[in-house]
């Protein structure tokens, strides 16, 4: 069975499971409006996948420095989550759309400022001559499939965040710290794939 195959059956088996939730995922005013936005977790075919993964620069308004999947809002244009996420992710990595074999949607993830999520799955070949935006993408890298999914690497931790405690998870890798909201996608699609590629 193709790694898009396994990836595609485990989604799917999967998809009758809850995400998970910790305290503080919930957005705190929901009149403040919701912005959909889209990622795109590239799995590489690899004889051990990896995950494309990027480092946000430190210049940036929002989420300065953290270690995110390309992506972002969903513009009126898009047709939907998919076209979005693999736009993001060519505009961000030089990623291009035709390279993504899609394999389905995972669980949305709302945030708490005001973003829901909706990761996209998809496959793409090894070794691609990608070429990050630098306003976009400081770093980039790829961590391997199998670690991000073991909930050994998955850990729970809180830290004060406007006046509240807040309990997050975090993933470290290489000396990486994937944390916030990208690692709760990851929780959420080890919990829904359960499966080590």
């Amino acid at each position: 069975m193709s790694l898009a195959e396994t990836l595609r059956d485990a989604l799917e088996r999967g998809r009758h499971r809850s995400p998970v939730l910790i305290p503080g995922d919930v957005l705190e005013n929901e009149k403040a409006g919701i912005t959909p936005a889209a990622v795109l977790v590239a799995v590489v075919d690899r004889p051990e996948p990896t995950v494309i993964l990027t480092m946000r620069p430190e210049t940036m308004r929002r989420h300065a420095g953290q270690i995110s999947f390309p992506g972002g809002r969903i513009d009126p244009d898009d047709d939907g989550p998919v076209a979005a996420a693999l736009r993001e992710a060519e505009e961000e990595i030089g990623l291009p759309p035709s390279q993504v074999e899609v394999i389905g949607v995972a669980d949305v993830y709302r945030t708490v400022t005001g973003f829901e999520v909706t990761p996209v799955v998809g496959i793409v070949p090894p070794d691609l001559p990608l070429n990050p935006h630098p306003g976009e993408v400081a770093a980039m890298f790829e961590a391997p499939l199998a670690y991000l999914l073991d909930p050994a690497h998955q850990h729970e931790r809180t830290a004060v965040w406007r006046g509240k405690e807040r309990t997050y998870f975090e993933i470290e890798w290489e000396g990486r710290r994937i944390w916030g909201a990208t690692a709760a996608m990851i929780v959420n699609l080890s919990r829904r794939l359960e499966v080590t590629a």
